[in-house]
């Protein structure tokens, strides 16, 4: 039986076996209230870890709601109202400050259209066909329109949270990076501060998308730190802290070995992690790490980006590197009455910069010509070349000994003082 207009709306009114469905769905609605709560815990298991007070309150009261709302959308046809929807948003907004996860939120209102549909359609009949359809239209409206109402609702209170969230971590970074006792601070965010953080400091490579012409550079880099960040967080299970752009920046990462007993194994670990985490984001990265307990981190982060600096000065590949990878280097690049003369003997190559990168690539590659060259991408004897006029231009052969480690020192001094 084709139902009719005369009870209002915008369409006809369904019914099965004569009678109007909106009518069985409101007669049987504390029935299924209870039937739809009990599939809730029973098939959506974060349901069930609710305060039983929860539960037989505020979710049975939308459950009860969210009945009678598709009872008159079934009578009507009509899109729900901004009353009904914002009850909606409030009630998913609720249920994401709670952490119940979104998906569990919108199959909440799927399992309960299923309940009431199962119920409905229990009654129609042979002559019912027209309506039935007309009903099951009107449910996935329902849904289409419920499900769009929690999503906005949901999202919206979880960019806030997240909002409050990134304050009180950033708030925390600068605490650590500050000095002193960072716990007041680490309250505010939550966080349980380990007993070591790693200080990160990384310049991370272009990925090859950023080098094609007319690809967005800001979504390749958006892209990649998003890979970054996410192996990070996956690595740990504590809260890393970062700050960091397109060409890398400062990682706090937290770690359940004392600054103390850091030694070859949580090296070597770290190491993995790193070759790991170049692979995931698509880019070199050259890492420099210095462990240190939470109260250290601010000396700890600003030495990491001084041996940083001095890896990546002295042409090291990428790759992990400790203080003391780069014991030499660092020393002669500190302030001393002999780093000025050191660099100055290298000034006569002031005007020759590819004699200076050659002598640098000789040296960053144990002193391998072959290496140097395809570092370079020239011929090896173009490297020795461009050497011999280094030595004929500062009187220094790199082929001597004691010539090689005045020549690597003045390179070192020469490099701290253009950075200073």
């Amino acid at each position: 039986m084709t139902g009719s207009n005369t009870e209002g709306g915008t369409g006809p009114v369904p019914h099965f076996g004569g009678v109007p469905v909106h009518k069985r769905l409101l007669a049987a609605a504390a029935e299924l209230e209870s039937a739809v709560m009990a599939r809730l815990v029973e098939q959506v298991p974060v349901y069930g870890t609710l305060p039983s007070e929860q539960l037989r309150g505020e979710i049975a009261r939308q459950t009860g709601r969210a009945i009678r709302t598709c009872a008159e959308l079934l009578r009507t046809g009509e899109p729900l109202g901004e009353a009904e929807q914002a009850a909606v948003r409030e009630s998913a907004a609720q249920r994401a400050d709670e952490g119940v996860p979104l998906e569990a939120v919108v199959g909440a209102y799927h399992l309960g259209a299923e309940e009431c549909s199962d119920h409905v359609l229990a009654a129609v009949r042979p002559g019912d066909l027209r309506d039935a359809l007309l009903v099951q239209r009107r449910v996935l409206g329902y849904l289409r329109q419920v499900s769009s109402a929690v999503a906005a609702g949901y999202v919206q209170e979880r960019q806030a949270a997240l909002s409050d969230e990134q304050v009180a971590l950033q708030s925390l970074l600068s605490r650590l990076l500050e000095g002193g006792s960072p716990q007041s601070a680490a309250d505010r965010a939550g966080v349980r501060l380990p007993p070591c953080y790693l200080a990160l400091s990384i310049a991370v490579g272009p990925h090859p998308d950023e080098l094609l012409p007319g690809v967005n550079r800001f979504v390749v880099v958006r892209r990649k730190l998003r890979r970054l960040r996410g192996e990070l967080q996956r690595h740990t299970t504590g809260v890393p802290l970062s700050a960091l752009s397109g060409d890398g920046g400062l990682v706090l990462f937290p770690c359940d070995t004392a600054p103390a007993a850091f030694g070859s194994a949580d090296r070597d670990r770290l190491a993995g992690l790193v070759g790991h985490l170049a692979r995931m984001c698509g880019a070199d990265l050259l890492v420099a790490a210095v462990a240190a307990p939470p109260e250290g981190v601010a000396e700890a982060a600003r030495l990491a980006a001084e041996v940083r600096e001095v890896a990546e000065a002295s042409g090291r590949e990428p790759g992990l590197y400790l203080l003391d990878d780069v014991l030499l280097e660092y020393q002669l690049s500190r302030p001393s009455p002999a780093r000025a003369g050191l660099a100055a003997l290298l000034a006569p190559l002031d005007a020759r910069p590819e004699l200076v990168g050659t002598l640098r690539a000789f040296l960053a590659c144990g002193l391998d010509r072959r290496r140097a060259a395809a570092r370079l991408q020239v011929h090896p004897n173009t490297v020795d070349y461009r050497l011999r006029k280094v030595a004929d231009l500062t009187g220094l052969d790199a082929a001597r000994g004691t010539d090689l480690l005045t020549l690597h020192a003045a390179l070192t001094a020469r490099d701290a003082m253009r950075r200073g």
